[in-house]
C-alpha cells in the first residue's frame, strides 16, 4: 500500500496534451471532488469551491484569453528562451474532458479564522492542499490534471461570475489521457532541469547558496 501511494506522487504530471476528450465517470468525478474536500484548512474553513465548466463555448472563450496571455509572455522572452517556449504547450482546455475551477473565499468563516491572524494567506494555502489532494486522487483513477496559470483573475471571475471577493485560484483541465509523461513537460523541452532534494535541505539554520555551484550538503 505504501509503494502505491508513492507511486501516485511519482506518476503525477502537469498534463497539457495527452488528453482524450473522453467522459469520466461520475463516481469518479465524485471521488476526486470528495478527496479535495477532505483536505486540511485553517480554522476548519474550507474556503474553497469547485466550479465544474463543461459548455465548450465557455471553455473556448477561455482558451482564447489564455492564448493571448501567452503571447504576452513570449514577447517578455529573449530569443533563445523565447524559441524554446515556442515548442512547450501550456493548456489543454478544449481537449480535456472537464475544467474545474477552484475558488478561494477568505470571508468563509471570518473574522475569527483560527490560525489565520498572524498569516493571512493560510486560506489560500489551505486551497492549495485541495487542489494537491484533486490532483492526486485523479492520477490514482488514472486521470490526467493539468492547472492552468496564464489568465487574469478578472477576466475569470466575470466569465463564470465569481462574486467580489473571491479568488478563482485555479483552473484544472481534468480527464482521461492517452499516457502519463515520465519526464516532466518543462524538463522534457528544455525550459528548467529538476533541482536536487540535496540543494533545498538546510540544517538548523537557512543557508544561501551559489545556484550555479554544486551543492555540498550531505545527509
Amino acid at each position: 500500500m505504501i509503494e502505491e501511494f508513492y507511486e501516485v506522487l511519482r506518476k503525477r504530471r502537469d498534463v497539457r496534451g495527452e488528453f482524450t476528450g473522453a467522459p469520466i465517470p461520475e463516481a469518479t468525478l465524485t471521488r476526486i471532488l470528495e478527496a479535495a474536500h477532505a483536505a486540511p484548512s485553517v480554522g476548519l474553513t474550507q474556503p474553497w469551491d469547485f466550479v465544474l465548466v463543461e459548455d465548450h463555448a465557455t471553455r473556448e472563450k477561455f482558451a482564447k484569453h489564455v492564448h493571448e496571455e501567452r503571447e504576452v509572455f513570449a514577447g517578455q522572452l529573449g530569443e533563445d528562451r523565447a524559441s524554446t517556449f515556442a515548442n512547450i504547450k501550456i493548456e489543454g482546455i478544449l481537449e480535456a474532458s472537464l475544467g474545474i475551477v477552484v475558488t478561494y473565499d477568505p470571508a468563509r468563516g471570518a473574522p475569527d479564522v483560527l490560525g489565520r491572524h498572524a498569516i493571512a494567506d493560510a486560506g489560500l494555502y489551505s486551497v492549495c492542499l485541495a487542489i494537491q489532494n484533486l490532483w492526486l486522487a485523479a492520477t490514482a483513477e488514472g486521470l490526467g490534471t493539468g492547472w492552468v496559470s496564464f489568465y487574469r483573475e478578472p477576466f475569470l471571475s466575470e466569465l463564470l461570475g465569481i462574486p467580489d471577493g473571491i479568488r478563482p485560484v485555479a483552473w484544472l483541465c481534468v480527464g482521461p489521457v492517452s499516457k502519463l509523461e515520465t519526464v516532466p513537460d518543462l524538463e522534457r523541452h528544455g525550459w528548467r532541469s529538476r533541482r536536487p532534494l540535496a540543494e533545498a535541505i538546510h540544517h538548523g539554520r537557512f543557508t544561501p547558496r551559489d545556484p550555479g555551484a554544486a551543492s555540498a550538503a550531505r545527509f
